[in-house]
């Protein structure tokens, strides 16, 4: 197999030309051997002429000697002109003999600018996998220097037999260091950041779609979907089509942080907050004032509020609850009184996220949907859960990402778990995260959180939750570099880079099982595991079952 340079090529799906392009590293990757390196997304900047060139080569293949070849890529439709192949876009057209004479020239005139530059032999070739070249006499390339569609499929034989493998050779160590030195090769994660979110967004987003086209009436929607389904999007659609409408949405989860979340990226009007916030809500606008110096004060707050009359300020036209695992079956009927006659009634769902181990809520009558696929854990996440789960909670790759494998470091004391989340930050600061890109989730909840008690751990200042709010409502956090949260806080949220730490079970019954599957899920790119040596050990017999 080729190496492919830089790499992370496969972990984002890509689109038009770009997936084209995705497509021939796929095949050279797979049918070149590995005498052969592709360099790939290749740009720079020729300043050596006293002006700014901006170029660009799609691919460069090196073989063992350093012998180099240029291969210039367009897909789509061509035009044949007494000129040569054109490629047209949207208010311009480029010369296929220019661009590639330049690129060549370009690479040529750097190599001769070197005092230590490579010894190598430089050729190029043209590849149009979607377009047959009808007279290559007047392309203006040597017809051998093309590959159409005809022979789309002899491009790896094709490469080989213009750069044969050659012996390995000193040239060839100069070569990878001249294209590294040169050329910009390292992935910029900020902006792989942003187009995963993107692109997890826009095919996650098919659940939306789909649900909102049904017709029913009463519409009462049932939405059991796994992690990173796409279930926000359905009620943040839902949300925005009440109000767009003239119509009131309520919007009821049982995690404040969510409710927070969500409160931040839907537009003015409705009602967004937990299931105890609208109790409390509630008994306030009858003039009640919930004491919560009892024990049983939440329960207590939740009887009250069932005992009063529905107020017609609080009657909703869209009426939407999520984390529907985690509510009682006698909070139901209290929060549905609340429902206008027609309103659109909505219960989402995951029971593999019910950390609080409560039965499902009966709700009959209603239609039921179901959705395995997981968009937004990258595919080796869910490989490693498709592993562990029981056969029943069946979850479904789909993301766009195929990251490296989840990392896992281990701890046996507080000292050595210290190191190894250091470790572990230390890993996504060198993967190019950012310190706003990673948050470390502790499997223990607050009050038994070893992680939580730390404001810095090592060089690391530590952003956590302090238990208080502001004026507005808004959490109020301590000053910090890295966020760290609980597994109960942060469900329903995602990062970038997640660290997984205080993994600790001694066996992987059903609750251990859901909270590992919480904590795993809220990575969208890169998961660090930091977990004890039992657990590690419980984890590995689980996956070897």
């Amino acid at each position: 197999m080729a190496h492919i340079i830089p790499d992370g090529w496969r972990e984002l799906a890509t689109t038009g030309a770009a997936q084209r392009e995705t497509e021939t590293l796929t095949l050279l990757a797979a049918a070149l051997p590995d005498d052969y390196t592709v360099y790939h997304a290749v740009h720079w900047t020729n300043l050596e002429r006293g002006y700014s060139v901006f170029g660009e080569i799609d691919f460069i293949v090196m073989n063992r000697a350093g012998n180099l070849l240029v291969i210039e890529q367009k897909s789509g439709f061509l035009d044949e002109t007494p000129e040569g192949l054109v490629k047209r876009y949207p208010g311009r057209s480029k010369s296929v003999v220019a661009q590639l004479a330049r690129n060549v020239d370009a690479l040529h005139s750097k190599l001769n600018a070197r005092t230590n530059a490579p010894l190598v032999r430089l050729d190029y070739l043209f590849y149009c996998p979607d377009y047959q070249v009808k007279q290559p006499h007047t392309a203006g390339l040597v017809a051998e220097r093309i590959v159409d569609s005809t022979r789309r499929d002899k491009l790896p034989a094709i490469i080989q037999r213009i750069l044969p493998p050659g012996e390995d050779s000193p040239e060839a160590t100069k070569a990878h260091r001249f294209l590294c030195d040169i050329i910009q090769l390292e992935t910029d994660v900020g902006a792989l950041i942003g187009r995963a979110r993107a692109m997890v967004s826009r095919i996650s987003g098919g659940l939306a779609h789909w649900a909102r086209q049904l017709e029913f009436s009463p519409f009462r929607l049932r939405v059991t979907g796994t992690a990173g389904s796409g279930k926000s999007q359905l009620a943040l659609a839902e949300f925005r089509a009440a109000l767009e409408a003239g119509g009131r949405p309520l919007y009821l989860c049982y995690n404040r942080p969510l409710a927070d979340h969500f409160r931040a990226i839907v537009p003015d009007g409705g009602l967004v907050c937990t299931f105890h916030a609208f109790c409390q809500q509630r008994l306030r606008a009858a003039g009640e004032a919930p004491d919560f110096s009892q024990p049983d004060a939440f329960d207590r707050l939740v009887d009250n509020a069932q005992k009063l009359p529905v107020d017609p300020e609080y009657t909703f036209d869209t009426l939407i609850v999520d984390e529907g695992q985690d509510f009682l079956e006698d909070w139901r009927d209290f929060i549905f009184r609340h429902a206008a006659p027609d309103a659109r009634l909505l219960w989402l769902e995951d029971p593999l996220q019910n950390l609080y181990d409560r039965q499902p809520v009966p709700l009959p009558g209603w239609v039921g949907m179901h959705s395995f696929a997981n968009y937004r854990s990258p595919r080796s996440v869910v490989r490693m859960l498709q592993k562990i789960l029981p056969q029943e909670m069946p979850i479904e790759a789909a993301s766009p990402l195929d990251a490296s494998e989840v990392e896992i470091l281990t701890y046996s004391d507080d000292a050595s778990l210290l190191q190894a989340l250091k470790e572990g930050i230390r890993l996504s600061y060198s993967a190019g995260f950012r310190k706003e890109d990673v948050a470390v989730v502790t499997y223990s909840g607050r009050n038994n959180s070893r992680l939580l008690t730390h404001d810095r751990i090592g060089p690391h200042t530590m952003r956590r939750f302090t238990g208080r709010y502001d004026l507005l409502g808004s959490p109020v956090f301590s000053e910090g570099d890295v966020l760290i949260e609980s597994v109960y806080r942060f469900k329903g949220q995602s990062a970038p880079a997640v660290i997984f730490a205080e993994v600790d079970f001694e066996t992987m019954d059903d609750q251990a099982i859901r909270k590992f599957f919480v904590g795993a899920t809220r990575a969208m790119m890169k998961l660090t595991l930091v977990i004890s040596e039992r657990a590690a050990e419980a984890l590995l017999e689980r996956e070897s079952a």
